[in-house]
């Protein structure tokens, strides 16, 4: 790769680790933050900064309820440090949204800049909602996604131009199932709606990019998604943070409604910093002939939790999942997919990648559900892991559960290590070690990276590439 590609690489959307852009340096001035024991008294107050309906507060209510009633999950890990009560639940970051540029202050629109984000929204992107810290800062669409009818603005603005819409689906995709999604449900801001008009087709992708700008912040935007019957969709999730002086926390939501026949493809890629400790909740309803495509490509973070997810309930229905993750130096990727076949002839495919090197833990935890009357589902799993040290740790709970006799199952899983041999052959044509790795491992996640955009697969190989240049020898 010549040094002119390998720049361009670094600059589409993000690629480029945030930590070594964005330094230590918090982004944003004069901010307004709402922190505290979490009551109804600040859930009331945070609902009354968004000039919200009384319905929305009152769900936000409810949601509490149900988060003190519910306990923490005892089999996570590596969050010893996450203080519920010294976080900012609401962080205004002090720019009100605006839809050019030129219109933001020089030093955060210079942050976006680092990141790639300005580049690529006027390169190759129908739509961008810029969100720092709780609120969107900057949106700006094309006129061709205007002309087709699209919606496409922040959260908190559709609670009020689309209510019942919003009423609907928000929080009925992905119920407050758990103790940190009834928590997100309480205490959401930002994030982005989404409606795509039957019979309109959406190829080039829109994106919303989630920055957190300082250290002990709760970050919760929500992103809900509507493709109606006939439609298509690409939406892309970025994420980023700089180096913080001590953690901030994420429990983000994406909902995703697909309607008969249609097609949604969501790509997320986070690089979050080393010191976030990333909860994301996601999944989709799948109606008859419609295709959800999950691509999660899972670079940074101290800690994650990320599992995309969908229930199957049309006829015909099909999901497709690809997760590739990183883990390195003790950090924690815990990770996979989950889906609920309940329409006839439906089909979901399971792909996990994950890399562990320097100590760091891997873990992939899957559902496969057929429910009865589910004729003919099918469905295949592989999940596959990469160990490049000694140190490195995997685990793998796959839960496959099938009511129906009709249905064909398939689950495969493999734990790889790179030898000497291949790295001395490699090393002897001339390769450095780090080159060496980075070709086996671009080997290893080709079978994903071939289906993806070359934009995308450029993103996320860059990435990886980036970790090995940083760290040197790997062992």
């Amino acid at each position: 790769m010549s040094k002119r590609e390998d720049t361009d690489l670094k600059n589409i959307i993000g690629l480029t680790t945030a930590e070594e852009i964005l330094g230590e340096r918090e982004i944003g001035r004069d901010k307004l933050v709402i922190k505290g024991r979490i009551s109804p008294d600040l859930i009331d107050e945070i609902s009354r900064r968004k000039k919200e309906p009384d319905w929305m507060r009152r769900m936000r209510r409810m949601y509490l309820e149900i988060f003190n009633k519910l306990s923490t999950p005892q089999w996570l890990e590596g969050i010893e440090e996450l203080d519920l009560d010294e976080l900012s639940y609401y962080v205004d970051p002090g720019v009100e949204r605006r839809f050019s540029w030129e219109e933001i202050p020089k030093d955060i629109v210079e942050a976006y800049e680092k990141l790639g984000i300005k580049k690529a929204e006027a390169e190759f992107l129908l739509g961008l909602n810029a969100q720092l810290d709780s609120e969107s800062i900057l949106l700006r669409m094309k006129e061709n996604l205007l002309k087709k009818g699209v919606v496409f603005l922040p959260l908190e603005e559709a609670v009020h131009k689309y209510p019942d819409m919003i009423r609907e689906y928000f929080m009925k995709i992905f119920p407050p199932e758990h103790k940190f999604a009834a928590l997100h449900g309480a205490l959401w801001s930002g994030g982005v709606f989404v409606y795509v008009p039957p019979n309109v087709k959406i190829d080039t992708p829109v994106e919303a990019f989630f920055l957190i700008g300082s250290a002990l912040e709760g970050n919760f935007e929500h992103t809900l998604i509507i493709a109606d019957k006939n439609s298509s969709l690409h939406f892309i999730e970025g994420c980023a943070a700089p180096r913080l002086s001590r953690y901030s926390f994420h429990d983000g939501m994406v909902e995703i409604y697909v309607g008969e026949n249609a097609h949604v493809t969501f790509t997320t890629l986070q690089n979050w910093s080393s010191q976030v400790i990333n909860f994301n909740n996601k999944r989709a309803i799948v109606e008859r002939n419609g295709h959800i495509e999950w691509v999660e490509g899972s670079i940074g973070s101290k800690v994650t939790y990320v599992y995309p997810s969908a229930v199957l309930r049309g006829d015909n229905a099909s999901m497709e999942s690809y997760v590739i993750t990183f883990a390195r130096d003790g950090h924690i990727k815990d990770s996979g997919s989950k889906v609920i076949h309940r329409g006839r002839n439906t089909r979901s495919r399971i792909v996990s990648k994950s890399i562990s090197m320097r100590g760091g833990k891997t873990i992939y935890r899957g559902v496969v559900r057929i429910l009865k009357g589910a004729e003919n589902a099918k469905s295949y799993t592989s999940c596959d892991t990469l160990l490049l040290d000694d140190k490195s740790i995997t685990a793998t709970y796959p839960h496959v559960q099938n009511d129906e006799p009709t249905a064909i199952i398939g689950h495969e899983a493999r734990v790889s290590k790179i030898s000497d041999q291949l790295l001395f052959y490699l090393r002897s044509r001339g390769l450095n070690e780090n080159e060496a790795l980075s070709m086996i491992i671009s080997g290893y996640i080709s079978d994903v990276l071939s289906r993806l955009p070359f934009e995308q697969a450029a993103i996320i190989r860059g990435a990886i590439d980036l970790e090995f240049s940083k760290y040197g020898r790997v062992g």
